[in-house]
């Protein structure tokens, strides 16, 4: 074989090897045009189904920035031309206007594919680099990760990607699987898609097994954007559901109740409707105080009220002077009045508490009504002086941690401490009490629900660590509810559902940052959710031909969606989709066939 084949084999294995090995998943430029980077396979929706969230190898067309023209740059800074100018412009207008959506495309082409032919060849020398029979390079390292290189679809087939992954015995690389990926653009005309049959053709052709086994696969969403007299409701949340079912009759077939099926959930806090986003403005007060303490700047939030924070603090301890009626009555009215809901707000009642303390009501009206830092001192001197002067004796809960708290318990015995409040320490305070109230919130709703215990909750209620890292556990604690509520409120999932993802949040909001793209799974019975999606439409479906065992099964696959698989190729269609979609109660679909073929090593 050429040698100079061989040591462009080596070349490419080394760079493949050093990007490896490195922490960083930058994009790493190789020859004049080409990058390559590494990143996970989850990330690209052809690959999800072959690697998960394994790391894969990308090669694609390197695409050099575009800066801004000069001229134009120019004319924008000199646009204070005189008025007797301006006729004299009109006439370039429209060129202006070309240039400038040019311009914008070209600063965003996103990735673009390579060559069918140099696609060729890089899958070559991958494939070259781990035959040790061929190349003589040292494969005591662990095997390289999957290659993947993105195509222009300029062969008859059109394909879109090309594939490779090593297969081993033990640690030495016994071959190689390559794949190859090939598209189609949209149709509603069913009758042209690829029957099962031709499905199994296909992998026989280039396997000849003895026995195979075809699995189908479908994907709903449950929960997400939606479209209300034609107009698209955009939400960050969606909760989608897995099918996985064995066998397949035909193509489209509805997941029969004996799949196996998995919920995908992603919950964006701050979704107007939830019913968690009453607690979510209030958390995003108590965190504009957190990153006032840590920044030195407070962006404060519109009052909610109209009374100002003083006026509501002054006549909040009148009331509590004035009362005459017992400790039990005076705790349920002022209970009842803490806060004005929206008449819309009727979901969130299970959220709300009959037993808040002093403290929490005075944080309730404090956090609806406060605009600076002098707001929060002013109100908290006032109630400083009135338990100094023992004008109030107000009722606490016993496990209030706050510093104000602490002040109440003194002020029963007449001996409180003094509290300069002056610079920060007013803004700690309220923090302190935010984070009191808020997590009573939680721990109401989840053991009130029998949704877990507070043995597992400690991590989420521990005051030793710093007040912004209670923040951040808060969130957390927030985020794992928004999740709870959505798959309660929405889907309706049974108690033993609900309780398996309460335990499965807290365990991994323990060890992982903060992160509203992650997404939880949850096993379910396709039955408890068949309201949902025996009527719908999938967006995707799939089937699997499979053969072998182990490392050495290989697999053609079909897949069907509502939008391309694709981000690297335009696909064209011989009409408009509002065309189809108007003309055809069939929805546009897109086929993408993957084939993949076994190379052993001798």
């Amino acid at each position: 074989m050429s040698s100079k084949v061989i040591s462009d084999a080596k070349e490419f294995y080394n760079i493949l090897r050093s990007l490896q090995d490195e922490e960083s998943n930058g994009p790493f430029a190789y020859e004049e045009d080409i990058q390559m980077l590494k990143t996970d396979g989850d990330r690209i929706p052809v690959l999800k189904m072959y690697h998960g969230n394994e790391p894969v190898f990308i090669c694609e067309k390197a695409v050099p920035k575009i800066n801004e023209p000069e001229d134009k740059a120019m004319k924008e800074t000199t646009n204070c031309n005189d008025s007797n100018d301006a006729d004299d412009d009109d006439d370039d207008d429209e060129e202006d206007e070309h240039h400038d959506i040019a311009d914008v495309l070209l600063t965003d082409l996103g990735p673009q594919p390579l060559t069918i032919t140099k696609a060729r060849q890089l899958l070559s020398w991958y494939t070259l680099s781990q035959n040790d029979n061929v190349s003589s390079i040292d494969n005591n390292n662990p095997a390289l990760h999957p290659l993947w290189v993105r195509c222009d679809m300029a062969d008859p087939a059109g394909t879109t990607w090309f594939g490779a992954e090593t297969v081993c015995m033990g640690k030495r690389v016994s071959g190689v699987k390559l794949y190859s990926v090939t598209c189609k653009g949209s149709t509603v005309d069913n009758a042209s898609l690829i029957t099962l049959e031709q499905l199994k053709q296909e992998h026989n052709k280039k396997h000849h097994p003895s026995s195979m086994t075809i699995k189908g696969s479908a994907r709903f969403i449950l929960f997400g954007s939606t479209v209300v007299e034609n107009t698209m409701i955009e939400s960050q949340s969606s909760v989608t559901v897995d099918f996985k079912w064995s066998p397949v009759e035909s193509v489209l077939e509805t997941p029969p109740l004996s799949s196996t099926a998995t919920l995908n959930i992603k919950v964006a806090s701050g979704d107007m409707r939830s019913p968690m986003y009453e607690m979510y403005r209030e958390l995003e007060f108590l965190q504009a105080l957190a990153d006032g303490l840590r920044t030195g700047e407070t962006e404060w939030v519109e009052a909610l009220e109209s009374v100002s924070a003083v006026n509501l603090t002054t006549a909040f301890l009148e009331e509590l002077r004035d009362t005459s009626k017992t400790l039990q009555d005076q705790t349920a009215k002022t209970a009842k009045n803490a806060e004005v809901k929206p008449e819309t707000d009727i979901l969130n009642s299970f959220l709300e508490r009959g037993d808040l303390d002093f403290v929490e009501q005075l944080w309730v009206r404090m956090r609806r009504s406060v605009t600076s830092y002098q707001d929060i001192g002013d109100c908290l001197k006032l109630v400083m002086e009135a338990l100094r002067y023992g004008d109030i004796k107000p009722w606490i809960h016993r496990d209030s941690s706050s510093s104000l708290s602490k002040l109440i318990l003194q002020s029963y015995h007449q001996q409180i401490d003094h509290v300069s409040l002056t610079g920060v320490t007013p803004v700690q305070m309220l923090l302190e009490m935010g984070l009191d109230k808020m997590r009573k919130d939680y721990i109401n709703y989840l053991i009130g629900e029998e949704l877990t215990t507070l043995n597992h909750l400690g991590y989420y209620l521990s005051t030793e660590v710093d007040q912004q890292e209670q923040v951040i556990r808060l969130r957390k604690l927030h985020h794992l509810l928004e999740i709870i509520v959505t798959c309660s409120t929405f889907l309706g999932l049974t108690y033993d559902r609900l309780f398996l993802l309460t335990q499965s949040c807290l365990q991994h909001y323990k060890t992982h940052p903060y992160d509203e793209e992650y997404e939880f799974k949850l096993q379910i019975k396709p039955a408890l959710i068949r309201h949902f999606y025996q009527k719908e439409q999938p967006v995707l479906w799939g089937a699997e031909v499979s053969s072998g065992h182990g490392s050495r099964e290989v697999r053609t696959s079909m897949t069907l969606s509502d939008r391309p698989l694709v981000d690297h190729v335009i696909f064209e269609s011989g009409e408009p989709n509002e065309t189809m979609d108007a003309d055809s109660e069939n929805p546009a679909l897109f086929s993408t066939t993957v084939c993949c073929s076994l190379v052993n090593f001798a």
